[in-house]
Formats: C-alpha cells, sequence, structure tokens
C-alpha cells in the first residue's frame, strides 16, 4: 500500500491554509484522516508477552508488537518505564513489526502506547501497561559500599564489594557506569578493577579535607548480562577530616607529620632491621588497636629462632593487614633516632606513640621513603592504592577500555528521567 500521495496532497493543503490565512477552510474538513479521532487500535496489535494483564513479563524477553491482518500498520510504539526512561526499538519498514532493542528493567511498570493505522490512513492508538517481574535471588548482583559510615582521612577510597564475579569488558562497563561516587567538593575520580568482585575508586589526589563523600548504585533492574541483574544496593556517605599524613624516613629514623600542609610533630622513630626492611611507599591507617599481642610466628620466624618474639604491644596503629604497625616500642627506645632494629613496623616511644594514636584515624596517609624494603603492594594488604600512577589507575577502568561502546540506549536508562 502506498501512502506517499495521500502525504503530498496533506502537505499541499497545509501550505494553502497558511498562504489564504488561518480563517479560510481551503481543503480541510473534520472528516481528514489526520484530524480524526484515534480509533481504539487493540484488535489490531498484539503483544508476545502479558501486556494489559495482571501476569508479570520476562525482562529477559524482548518485548514485540506485531500487526493483525493485512489492512493495517504499526506507525509507532513507545515504551516508558514508571521513572520516564524510554526503552530503544526498532520497527520494521512495512509496519508490522516493532520490538525492543535494549533490555527491560526487572520489577517496574511499563507503559506502552502503540500508534497504528488502517488502508484508508484512519489512526488508530492503544495504551495499555504492564509489569516486569523480579530476578531470583540467584541471579541477583549486590553491591556493598566501604568502608562504613563515618568520618575518615583523606587517603581513604571508597570499596564496592560483588558478591558476584563480573569478568567480561562489556558487563564490567555497564556495572562501574551505574556506580555513582559525589563528593563536595567535586573532584575528579575513577573506578579500578581490582579482581572481578571488588572496584576502588579513589581521586587523582588525596580527597579534600571536610568533604562529603556519597556513593550509590544505579544497577537495581538493569540487565547485566543473562542470568544476571542488578540488585538492590545501601548508599553510602562518608566525610573527610584534617588532611594529616606522617613521613617516615628509615635513612634518618624519624617520623615527621603533618596536618593539612603544616608540621606538627617531628619524632625519632626505628624502622625493619636487614632481612625486614619496612615497606616503602604510600600506606593508609586501617585500624586502631590499644593493644596487641605480637609474635614472631605470625611473620614465619620460628618459635627459638635469634629473631622470635612475643611483645605486648600497645598504641598500635594498623597500616598493613600483614602486621605492620606504627606502636609504642619501649625496648627499642635507645636505637630510635639513630639505627632500624624492628622486624619492619615503626616503632617509638609509649608518650609518641600514645600522640601518634590520638592524632590520627582511619583513612590517614602514612608514607615510607629511604627504606631498602620492597615497594608497598597496590592492593591485597591494605590500602595501597595511592601508589598507582593516575594514568594506571584510570587503565584499571572499564570505562576507558576499547571494548566499551557506549549504548546512548542504556544510557538513557541509566540516567534521571528530565
Amino acid at each position: 500500500m502506498n501512502h506517499s500521495p495521500r502525504i503530498r496532497t496533506v502537505l499541499g493543503c497545509t501550505v494553502l491554509v497558511a498562504a489564504l490565512g488561518a480563517g479560510t477552510a481551503a481543503c480541510g474538513n473534520s472528516s481528514h484522516p489526520l484530524s480524526a479521532k484515534p480509533y481504539d487500535a487493540a484488535s489490531q496489535i498484539s503483544f508476545n508477552g502479558p501486556v494489559g494483564s495482571s501476569k508479570k513479563a520476562d525482562p529477559d524477553k524482548p518485548l514485540e508488537v506485531t500487526a493483525q491482518g493485512d489492512e493495517s500498520r504499526i506507525t509507532d510504539v513507545t515504551a516508558q518505564d514508571a521513572m520516564g526512561r524510554y526503552v530503544a526499538g526498532e520497527l520494521s519498514a512495512d509496519g508490522t513489526r516493532w520490538h525492543t532493542t535494549a533490555p527491560l528493567t526487572a520489577d517496574t511498570r511499563y507503559t506502552v502506547r502503540v500508534s497504528t493505522e488502517d488502508e484508508d490512513g484512519e489512526p488508530g492508538r492503544k495504551v495499555l501497561g504492564f509489569d516486569t517481574g523480579r530476578p531470583g535471588k540467584e541471579k541477583a548482583l549486590k553491591v556493598t559500599f566501604g568502608p562504613q559510615k563515618g568520618t575518615y582521612g583523606v587517603g581513604q577510597p571508597i570499596t564496592a564489594e560483588l558478591n558476584k564475579p563480573v569478568r567480561d569488558e562489556k558487563s564490567r562497563a555497564l556495572v562501574e557506569r551505574s556506580l555513582k561516587v559525589d563528593s563536595k567538593p567535586a573532584v575528579d575520580g575513577s573506578w579500578y578493577w581490582v579482581d572481578s568482585t571488588e572496584l576502588h575508586y579513589r581521586p587523582k589526589g588525596y580527597w579534600p579535607t571536610q568533604a562529603k563523600i556519597t556513593a550509590t548504585s544505579r544497577l537495581e533492574g538493569v540487565k547485566i548480562r543473562d542470568g544476571l541483574w542488578g540488585g538492590g544496593s545501601k548508599p553510602l556517605t562518608i566525610s573527610t577530616g584534617d588532611r594529616i599524613v606522617a613521613v617516615t624516613d628509615a635513612s634518618s629514623h624519624s617520623m615527621t607529620v603533618y596536618r593539612n600542609g603544616k608540621e606538627i610533630n617531628s619524632i625519632p622513630v626505628t624502622t625493619g632491621k636487614a632481612g625486614y626492611e619496612t615497606r616503602n611507599g604510600v600506606k593508609v591507617v586501617l585500624g586502631k588497636e590499644y593493644y596487641v599481642r605480637m609474635r614472631g610466628e605470625t611473620i614465619g620466624i620460628s618459635e627459638g629462632s635469634s629473631d622470635s618474639y612475643d611483645l605486648p604491644v600497645y598504641y598500635a596503629t594498623r597500616v598493613t593487614w600483614s602486621g605492620e604497625y606504627v606502636h609504642a616500642a619501649p625496648w627499642s627506645v635507645g636505637a630510635q633516632g639513630s639505627a632500624n632494629v624492628s622486624h619492619g613496623c615503626t616503632g617509638m616511644s609509649t608518650n609518641n606513640a600514645a600522640w601518634f594514636y590520638d592524632t590520627v584515624r582511619q583513612g590517614d596517609i602514612v608514607k615510607v621513603v629511604n627504606s631498602y624494603g620492597s615497594e608497598m603492594d597496590p592492593f591485597g594488604n591494605g590500602f595501597g592504592d595511592w601508589n598507582v600512577s593516575w594514568k594506571k589507575w584510570k587503565a584499571g577502568s572499564a570505562l576507558t577500555k576499547k571494548a566499551d561502546k557506549p549504548d546512548p540506549a542504556l544510557q538513557a536508562r541509566l540516567s534521571p528521567a528530565v
């Protein structure tokens, strides 16, 4: 059926009406197809799912609308969710079939508006709604943000733990694009995929002081891949305090502590001796323990060895999961400021350790320089995130991979409706 002659006639009338003036009804009448009220098109279309019923549609299946009979065709279809976001779709050239080209969102309400046309060009319309089902728990990807709510130092990364592995780059890009971190004041930051179940977020430099940082997920109901859907996640808000940076120089046996760029203390210390050298690099305070029992067996020193030890330790500030602390070491006061005699920790007098313990908080920075030890691991033994250059950090984002080709339709679904 060729509609081009009718379209040309309508355009001709429109031009003529404009030329004669608004009060002239040249070649226009209320019986013209374009001025007619759309009829109910229910009998002209069919759906592949439970549209218009109380049953819930399978979000794993695309929505499809089909024209019924040889004398009608579909002219337009829109599918919109409860938040006002449209689902991308495609209409066949002959108007007989429309189908979604982007995944539906699980557990949400959709409104479908279908426009049709009969053989005489009369317009039809039908508006129906349907709900999509909720995926089972075994299909839900949950995100847990860390750390817990509170106030932290400016070196504290934001973490996102996934309950299921995400390995392919396309799925990683979708997940990452849905995890938002906002800070006030604003900073340029990025996610880094540590492995298939863990992401870290940090800015190019340390966080601003007195900042408010919020992490949220917009993954709920979003199809990530076949058999995996985004689940609900609890948002996280933390704040930062002053910028506390402690720099330990292993060669000069001293620690200098800065608050917001100003030196506030210089402390004589001892670090790791030969064979137990303290790690170089930037570390983040993981926590504080007033009392810790430290034993050589925990770092591989056998009982009975000349290096073996079993000591009560106070005012212990942890900087690695493997057991590196800044702590009180009253037994080595004679070496503090002049020699390195520890098994890897940074030791100081009890008074200095108590001051340090009371001054720092989780997320503050402890940086070791001029040690013969290895470099701090970026991941797996605490937060060594700041030892990764910004260029390499950004390369750890799935959004910078060549395989990531943003889908405009998907981006529209992940963005709030305007």
